[in-house]
């Protein structure tokens, strides 16, 4: 019978369904846990009273015996703790403090008469001694500015958190003592500047091939493009129509440069070939020979007559351009050099490697003076900032940001997910970065706000898949941009005049883990 009633008891039990079951376990936990007893108890206004007199009595107890401010004689002059604070009168700034100096004139030396009475000093003499601190102080930003004389008392004897970040108090004692308090200010992330948007403004076409470099001259009248067709071809800025066509190269020219010391004109191409093109003959009058692969990528020394090319061969050639000597060879990369930039200071040579490495080199000695290998990927490009002593590298990683002369790491640019072949910066901060799917994105220098993004169609007639950016470069005015494309087009680019703060508004949102080395 026993055994019967069991099987019914569990057979009930069967019947219900998972859902009832776990309903019914969540009923029973609420019922049981239903009394709040986590809540907090009701605050006795005795109690906490007696807690803050305490409080206050500990951690201000030193300064309690200091006169009372103008401003607070209105408030309620009964302390916490019980006890009745006497009135001192402030009217006089240079009010009399006796009891405890203030400013001790020493250890172990006896408080006369004198020494026993601290003056204050008036406001007028705060600002004095703020005239009076040495350059190294002085030199304070503008924004730290010396507190007045009724901000020291109302933060007397209260810890240095409570004065507000940009104060830098200064007193000076009865002895002649100077005590400089700077406050360091709390590390901000900055907002961006504003800069209004691009957009395009001409399309060139002309070449039968990838567009693949571009140089403006000196006088900004025209602009060199070098293509994979094997020619090289001259344009008037202004008209966007073609002037000139030079051809001799028999592979594709992935380099070109125009020189502001003479009237030449460099190229260098895949056929390992780099020539120096007279404009008054628009002939080739010089070869520089050596590179044992295709040249990719050419700089001219801007103080000097110096030329540096860098190859698929792994090294980057210093050349002298009027008796064509190989000066120096830099070897150290492991893998094709993309791109080299010249300067006038140290390091007067900067190499971007796929071998995923930066080098700065020396150019005297002909040696590498560093090696950044905070990136992962190949090192497609490199640009140096017009007005700063900084430049920027691009890889499929990121880009980064760098200080000269070392290379120190100044900060990543993420979010253009594609291979960088090209960046451009000009002197109001705006770096563009251009890739191989056809992206463009705009950035502001300072602070790594991608600002902008542009996809700008390929040409009728071209596959999508041909929408890839292998150069760009502002012209010397830096009102246009100018991009060599893989749609055999130059496209041209201008800000947009029309543009305000109030349509384009910076959406700004600070990360501050973006800052990460690598």
């Amino acid at each position: 019978m026993t055994e019967v009633w069991i099987y019914t008891f569990m057979y009930d039990v069967q019947k219900h369904s998972v859902h009832t079951l776990v309903f019914r376990s969540l009923k029973r936990t609420h019922d049981m846990f239903v009394a709040d007893h986590a809540k907090a108890i009701a605050l006795d206004d005795e109690s906490h009273k007696q807690k803050m007199g305490v409080k206050l009595k500990t951690e201000y107890g030193p300064v309690l015996h200091m006169p009372i401010l103008k401003e607070g004689r209105e408030r309620v002059s009964h302390h916490p703790d019980g006890i009745f604070m006497d009135h001192i009168d402030c009217d006089d700034p240079e009010y009399l403090i006796t009891g405890t100096n203030a400013y001790p004139s020493g250890p172990g030396v006896a408080l006369t008469a004198d020494t026993k009475i601290h003056r204050n000093p008036s406001e007028g003499a705060v600002h004095s001694l703020t005239l009076a601190l040495p350059p190294s102080l002085a030199r304070q930003d503008a924004s730290r500015t010396a507190a007045s004389v009724a901000e020291i008392h109302r933060h007397a004897g209260v810890a240095e958190r409570i004065h507000p970040p940009s104060t830098a108090v200064s007193l000076l004692d009865g002895g002649g003592t100077r005590n400089s308090a700077l406050i360091r200010r709390a590390p901000t992330m900055p907002k961006p500047q504003w800069h209004p948007p691009w957009k395009l403004f001409r399309v060139i076409s002309g070449h039968l091939g990838w567009v693949r470099s571009i140089a403006v001259e000196p006088g900004n009248q025209w602009f060199v493009t070098g293509s994979a067709d094997r020619t090289i071809k001259i344009w008037d800025l202004a008209s966007g129509k073609l002037k000139l066509s030079l051809t001799g190269h028999i592979s594709t020219v992935r380099g070109v440069a125009v020189s502001s010391r003479s009237p030449y004109l460099f190229s260098c191409g895949e056929d390992k070939q780099v020539k120096c093109w007279d404009l008054e003959y628009n002939k080739v009058i010089r070869h520089y020979h050596g590179h044992l692969s295709a040249v990719y990528d050419l700089d001219l020394h801007p103080t000097i007559d110096v030329l540096v090319t860098c190859s698929r061969d792994a090294s980057a050639r210093v050349w002298d351009i009027r008796s064509k000597a190989n000066v120096h060879t830099l070897t150290g990369h492991t893998n094709t050099v993309a791109t080299v930039r010249c300067q006038a200071v140290e390091p007067q040579i900067i190499t971007g490697s796929h071998d995923a490495t930066i080098r700065l080199w020396d150019l005297i000695a002909g040696k590498t003076r560093a090696t950044l290998t905070n990136h992962k990927k190949s090192v497609r490009t490199l640009v140096l900032h017009p007005r700063q002593y900084t430049f920027a590298s691009g890889s499929a990683d990121n880009i980064k940001q760098w200080k000269f002369p070392d290379g120190n790491f100044i900060q990543n640019l993420s979010g253009h997910n594609a291979i960088i072949n090209t960046l451009a910066v000009n002197s109001d901060g705006v770096l563009v970065s251009g890739a191989d799917n056809g992206t463009m994105h705009m950035w502001d220098w300072r602070t790594g706000y991608n600002f902008q993004r542009i996809h700008a169609a390929v040409q009728p007639g071209s596959l999508d898949s041909e929408s890839g950016i292998f150069a760009c470069l502002f012209d010397h005015s830096e009102s246009r941009l100018i991009t060599a494309e893989a749609d055999k087009t130059i496209k041209v680019y201008k800000e947009d005049d029309t543009a305000t703060e109030e349509s384009h508004p910076v959406n700004w949102k600070p990360e501050i883990l973006k800052r990460k080395r690598f």
